[in-house]
């Protein structure tokens, strides 16, 4: 069987992140398409067309455009599980790696929208209330990720690290202008040191033009 080919449309240090660090750590070789956010691209028709929320990531697989950075870095680690980055059917963490992927998706990363953009929930008005209400939010996650790697880590899984733990590292890095970034929280802060001492992070960085955080 051919290897997909792979074309990933991005914006530097958006959602897209992970799914650009993934393909790089799997070794997968892919095109990158940068959406320009600040000009508006993603809520363009011809983007629309491929991804009808209009955010980024959009991966293109032989083609065909499929979403959800969550989802997108799960297919990846399944299809190359030689990798190991993530649990297949019938390990016994398979469960466990689930519930991650889908708490980070659903819980954490929509706190960071709502930071990012308190007029969208509640009115311009009410931006500065929603903003005293998210921090907490956010920070409570830290503490019980935090506490979970205390009793269980390195990892999230344990002792091998999962598309999970990625996906954790990118959400840390979002935090890194809050008053009380994610990594003052000392296993986060250990966890986010191992992953970007991966060679595919320096890689990211350099492809993505990033320089902060590192």
């Amino acid at each position: 069987m051919s290897q997909p080919s792979y074309t990933l449309h991005y914006a530097p240090g958006a959602a897209s992140l992970v799914v650009h660090w993934v393909l790089l750590e799997l070794e997968l070789p892919h095109a990158l398409a940068l959406v320009d956010i600040k000009g508006g691209a993603q809520k363009q028709a011809a983007y629309l067309a491929l991804n009808p929320n209009g955010v980024v990531p959009t991966l293109l697989v032989d083609g065909k455009p499929h979403c959800e950075a969550a989802a997108l870095i799960v297919h990846l680690a399944e299809s190359h599980p030689a990798h190991g980055l993530a649990p297949l059917p019938g390990d016994p963490s398979r469960m466990d790696f689930l519930q991650w992927m889908f708490n980070l998706a659903n819980m954490v990363q929509p706190l960071f929208r709502q930071w990012w953009y308190p007029h969208e929930p509640a009115g311009e008005a009410l931006a500065e209330t929603v903003l005293a209400h998210v921090r907490p939010r956010i920070e409570a996650q830290w503490d019980r990720i935090d506490a979970h790697l205390a009793a269980n880590g390195p990892y999230l899984l344990g002792d091998r690290p999962s598309v999970a733990d990625f996906h954790l590292v990118m959400l840390m890095r979002w935090s890194r202008n809050m008053p009380r970034p994610a990594t003052e929280w000392p296993n986060l802060a250990a966890l986010a040191a191992k992953l970007k001492a991966r060679p595919s992070f320096a890689r990211l960085y350099e492809r993505e033009g990033l320089t902060e955080w590192a």
